[in-house]
């Protein structure tokens, strides 16, 4: 279920919306690069944090280039995925 009725829910994709699933990768990707500009501008950055959600956006993009050529279940784990990331994420 999502936060509130603007936000997108993947959490139903169905294997083949391969745009879908794009979108909710990026989505978390662009979680991260806030994220990361935000403990930069921090008064006192956590080098720490930064590391660890800097892997993590390295992860996802990876993820997003792998959907470029995966086959409708991938695609499907993927949006699912990162579908409950992105709303862990802004829990």
């Amino acid at each position: 279920m999502s936060g509130t009725p603007d936000e997108p829910d993947f959490s139903g994709l169905e294997a083949g919306e391969a745009q879908q699933a794009v979108d909710i990768v990026q989505a978390v990707v662009a979680w991260y690069t806030e994220h990361i500009t935000a403990e930069r501008r921090a008064p006192l950055p956590d080098e720490d944090r930064i590391a660890q959600l800097t892997a993590d956006r390295t992860a996802a993009y990876q993820d997003l280039t792998r959907l470029e050529d995966a086959d409708s279940e991938e695609e499907g784990r993927l949006a699912a995925l990162y579908a409950a990331r992105l709303r862990q994420l802004e829990g």
